[in-house]
């Protein structure tokens, strides 16, 4: 009979990861990033493109050390931390990585339920409780048909959001010459630092980082050997690598679609101007592509925050909600919002000055446990890659303190 190991060791055989980051990479293709990346292209063409491959490139260290974090301690990091906190700072850490989730959600949720209204004009209220519906039906196909079904969906659903997003770049491609300058690093006036910073500080989400974790755990556990181990973090670094690769394309492609085809065209500070403006320059099929796009982003983003909002809760106050039930409290701040009328770009940008306020608690602790040899062993970040970190998480917190500070004094 085959021992725990060798069955384990035999599953290590097939297919590897290619998964869990596809999921973590949802956050980054979310409803605030695309308003953001078209903001940029429409008012500065491909001035700020450079802004989103460094953007991509910090968010793969930190998504791969999250990653890792899962897969070498069997723990996602708020069960880590959870392990070591005392009751009061388990609560208060708790406390402020929920009000993150829910900041999330209603960003998602909102996110959805525009697209409904540009699609079908349906009321936007109405298409809140619509998204929260999907959803739903998303999250039950991981309780029911385990991970791997749920992880294929969101691969899906993120193809739907790539197609959707980048199809306009066919009927407005961009210019060589500007997207190699593009790359330049370089600023034109204080509106262009402000906007650079909130899509640099933005990159990097707190729930992304903690379901990440979770992600990995929950395809593998912790490896049972140290070459698993070794094989497991190698396949991690391709799932994570490809993942926020497609994930940074459909960024830079927004960029480049509102610099190609929408530079100068006011009202494109809103999703609904952007999508005004696209589909007056580009056409109605690409229009409709676009909102597809985000309704697929707004349903796939809305259901991994449900996810990481449960390995919150379960990490730091050791207790289990299904799924289903989150989903449905977590709702209905969205739906009240759109009740009484709340500016959806209003509310979006709201639900990120509240995140900016959990990126710390998620960054610097994850940081300093992947350097710890007491939680990592030998798989513990080596000194030149942890120096490289520590500057990456510097300039994230900086750039999220600062694009808060101005937001909360304009």
């Amino acid at each position: 009979m085959a021992t725990t190991a060798a069955i384990r060791r035999a599953r290590l055989r097939g297919p590897l990861l290619l998964g869990p980051a596809f999921v973590a990479a949802i956050a980054y293709v979310d409803p605030g990033n695309v308003a953001a990346n078209l903001t940029a292209g429409s008012r500065y063409g491909y001035l700020l493109l450079w802004v989103l491959v460094v953007a991509n490139a910090m968010a793969v260290l930190v998504q791969y050390q999250s990653a890792k974090l899962g897969l070498v301690t069997g723990e996602s990091l708020p069960g880590v931390l959870g392990a070591r906190l005392g009751r009061r700072s388990r609560l208060a850490f708790w406390l402020q990585a929920e009000l993150v989730a829910a900041a999330t959600d209603i960003a998602e949720v909102v996110g959805g339920a525009i697209a409904l209204q540009l699609l079908f004009g349906v009321p936007l209220p109405v298409g809140g409780l619509i998204v929260g519906a999907v959803s739903l039906v998303l999250l039950t196909t991981q309780n029911r048909y385990g991970q791997r079904r749920f992880e294929a969906v969101v691969v899906g659903m993120l193809a739907v959001i790539t197609i959707g997003f980048l199809a306009g770049l066919l009927v407005a491609p961009p210019s060589a010459r500007g997207v190699l300058s593009g790359l330049v690093p370089r600023f034109d006036g204080a509106d262009s630092v402000l906007l650079a910073a909130s899509m640099l500080g933005a990159t990097v989400m707190p729930h992304a980082i903690y379901v990440h974790s979770a992600l990995a755990r929950d395809r593998h556990g912790r490896a049972p050997d140290e070459p698993s181990l070794r094989r497991l973090l190698r396949a991690t670094r391709w799932d994570v690598g490809i993942a926020l690769v497609v994930a940074g394309l459909v960024n830079i492609g927004l960029l480049l679609l509102a610099a190609s085809g929408l530079r100068g065209v006011p009202g494109t500070d809103s999703i609904e101007g952007a999508h005004a403006a696209i589909t007056s320059a580009l056409g109605p099929v690409v229009g409709v592509a676009f909102a597809v796009g985000l309704l697929a982003s707004g349903l796939a983003s809305t259901s991994v925050g449900a996810y990481a909002g449960a390995t919150i809760m379960a990490g730091l106050l050791h207790r289990q909600v299904p799924l289903v039930v989150r989903r449905v409290v977590t709702l209905i701040p969205a739906v009240v919002l759109l009740a009484l009328g709340a500016d959806p770009t209003w509310t979006l940008v709201v639900s990120q000055v509240v995140l900016s306020f959990g990126i710390p608690f998620a960054v610097i602790p994850l940081v300093a446990l992947t350097r710890s040899r007491s939680v990592m062993g030998d798989a513990r970040t080596g000194p030149r890659l942890h120096a490289t970190l520590v500057v990456v998480v510097t300039l994230v917190v900086a750039l999220n303190l600062t694009l808060l500070a101005l937001l909360l004094t304009t």
